[in-house]
């Protein structure tokens, strides 16, 4: 199975995450945000992953260092758990509703980190969780895991719905491109290296 465990801690966070790609969707989260818990543990449902995480933040400051350290831990667990990328279907791109609210992302298993974030009318926050900080995850993520990551907001109005529906779309796009595809022989890329 392609799992990988990564520990890492500063003075601002102590993370642990067990990741598995091959998972069914369990997992135990607790990074002491309730609306960011919330979050992963949908992007681990929707996206068939199985993760066991565990922070301990400086929350007495804000959410930011735990929110993007978390990104950080996440995004070396799935560089290492998917290996040298033989065999997978490198690409996705899922659209995701969510209620009134509709978004596409768009991932490319590429060994190259760039975010796109076209995600506007979001409210400051939902209950406690700064908004903001969703784009701190995902951006955080994508530079330590080595992944090209477009995420389009299409509309919607509920900043609940909008950013629920980007973290399922997420795990949803990054369980497609991680599938490991009998038709593909070796690494998908005619440079023979990700």
């Amino acid at each position: 199975m392609r799992k990988q465990t990564m520990s890492r801690e500063t003075a601002e966070t102590k993370i642990t995450a067990e990741l598995s790609l091959d998972g069914t969707g369990t997992s135990d989260i607790a990074t002491g945000v309730g609306f960011f818990d919330h979050m992963l543990i949908l992007m681990t449902k929707h996206g068939l992953f199985d993760l066991h995480l565990s922070c301990d933040g400086d929350l007495e400051v804000d959410q930011h260092h735990t929110v993007e350290d978390t990104g950080i831990v996440l995004g070396q667990a799935f560089k290492q758990a998917i290996g040298d990328k033989a065999g997978i279907n490198r690409y996705a791109t899922v659209t995701t509703p969510m209620d009134e609210a509709l978004n596409s992302v768009s991932v490319d298993i590429s060994g190259r980190p760039y975010l796109v974030w076209h995600v506007d009318g979001l409210k400051d926050k939902v209950g406690a969780f700064d908004t903001e900080l969703a784009e701190e995850f995902f951006r955080a993520f994508v530079n330590h895991a080595g992944i090209t990551l477009h995420i389009n907001l299409l509309y919607g109005s509920n900043s609940h719905h909008i950013i629920e529906s980007i973290f399922k779309g997420f795990g949803r796009a990054l369980d497609q491109a991680t599938c490991l595809n009998n038709r593909m022989s070796g690494i998908p890329s005619t440079k023979g290296s990700l």
